[in-house]
């Protein structure tokens, strides 16, 4: 029987017709009937595919209204996403009844506490905050019937691994507990096995016409060069709205000094800046004040941006998974976007590697009089330059931004 939106209650039917939402997306078509029927959960599934509402709405479904305590937990590894998350639940629950509230670490401790004076149904934290809650006997967990790990494979990773146990292991055994994540690792889903109850696993592959609205491009040049290709990208398309995602914090600022004095509006994000730096920048961002988002890891789990058009990696990940969360925060529910590798000829081994194993088209190109530029001779010889050659006046100009494709045989 497929799931339709006019199985829940009211309340949730209202928000989703305000949302504009018409069908549910695959993710949530397997999820949340194994959720309303109380069944742990794997679940796997590409960037942008709807996994929050996937968790969301059979938690916000159950809620008992008489109940005057937290019902289900949702922990989420990063301040950025338990907030996200927070505003997607509050959109879902106006005029229910029902609330929400966050608990992240570095914010007053004696503020939070508060929040529960307002009894609030659903708890959404990092795991550090949550077990001092805990220990504080603040966070009653008896009464909870859900525990949702969001992007799992880093909230069950080594450095939080501990925590997420004492959560766990605070609550009754009857307790459901699900897990979400657009890579789920085989050592993670051993990981989790371990602490369910005869777990479900759902893996969701990206559909070939979502696929298709993303296009993957690469450039090869000198490692030196990567700066300038980065400027000279966001020159590509008008109204760009770009994220630039770098291996190491520290070459951060220097980086978006050489931006700014590119004349080119720059905002910068990483796990080292404060709270209420990180608000602020993405805050700018959102609102169109920074063309370019400079970011490490942080920003790549999750973060839901709307409008974003290009992910660049400045430096290519190490991991596949790091390059699948990345790539994601473009192309987002269906819509369109490019992700762009600018890499050396030795890192575009690796990428041709994530090629293979994502099942995925990447082109290489160059730029051209501010286009994107396909040269055959380029594509068959990556140790030839990509600018400056005379042949490149007689090849085929793409359109900007993203290059299409060539028909595949």
């Amino acid at each position: 029987m497929e799931l339709t939106i006019e199985q829940f209650r009211e309340y949730i039917i209202e928000a989703w017709k305000i949302a504009g939402f018409s069908t549910f997306t695959d993710v949530q078509q397997k999820s949340i009937p194994l959720m309303l029927q109380k069944k742990d959960v794997i679940v796997e599934s590409p960037p942008g595919t709807g996994k929050t509402l996937g968790y969301l709405l059979p938690i916000m479904q159950e809620l008992d209204k008489e109940a005057k305590h937290p019902q289900a937990i949702i922990v989420s590894p990063t301040k950025e996403l338990v907030m996200q998350i927070h505003d997607e639940a509050t959109r879902f629950l106006q005029g229910s009844g029902f609330s929400s509230a966050t608990f992240i670490g570095g914010a007053d401790l004696k503020r939070q506490i508060e929040k529960f004076k307002k009894h609030p149904q659903i708890v959404i934290g990092t795991p550090h905050r949550l077990v001092e809650l805990i220990e504080m006997k603040k966070l009653k967990m008896h009464e909870i019937k859900t525990i949702v790990l969001d992007e799992a494979d880093q909230t069950i990773s080594s450095g939080m691994t501990k925590e997420v146990d004492r959560i766990i292991q605070a609550t009754l055994r009857d307790r459901q507990l699900v897990a979400f994540s657009a890579t789920v690792p085989d050592q993670t889903v051993e990981m989790l096995e371990k602490r369910m109850n005869q777990p479900t696993n759902i893996k969701v592959e990206s559909s070939v016409e979502l696929k298709e609205k993303v296009a993957h491009l690469y450039v090869v040049c000198e490692r030196r060069d990567k700066i300038d290709y980065l400027r000279r990208i966001l020159h590509t398309e008008p109204g760009m709205k770009a994220i630039a995602f770098i291996n190491d914090a520290f070459h951060l600022e220097g980086l978006a000094a050489k931006m700014a004095y590119k004349k080119i509006s720059v905002g910068i994000l990483y796990s080292q800046s404060t709270q209420a730096e990180r608000e602020a920048t993405l805050k700018k961002f959102r609102a169109g004040k920074f063309q370019l988002l400079l970011a490490t890891d942080v920003a790549a789990r999750g973060l839901d941006i709307e409008g974003i058009t290009h992910v660049i990696h400045l430096d290519l990940p190490e991991a596949i998974e790091s390059f699948v969360h990345r790539s994601g925060r473009t192309g987002r529910m269906g819509a369109s976007g490019t992700v762009v590798s600018i890499v050396t000829s030795g890192e575009e081994k690796q990428l041709k590697q994530f090629e293979r194993k994502l099942g995925i088209t990447m082109q290489q190109v160059t730029l051209f009089k501010g286009q994107w530029t396909e040269d055959k001779q380029v594509r068959s010889n990556p140790k030839s330059p990509t600018t400056g050659s005379k042949k490149k006046n007689s090849s085929k100009k793409g359109t900007h931004g993203a290059f299409k494709r060539p028909n595949k045989k």
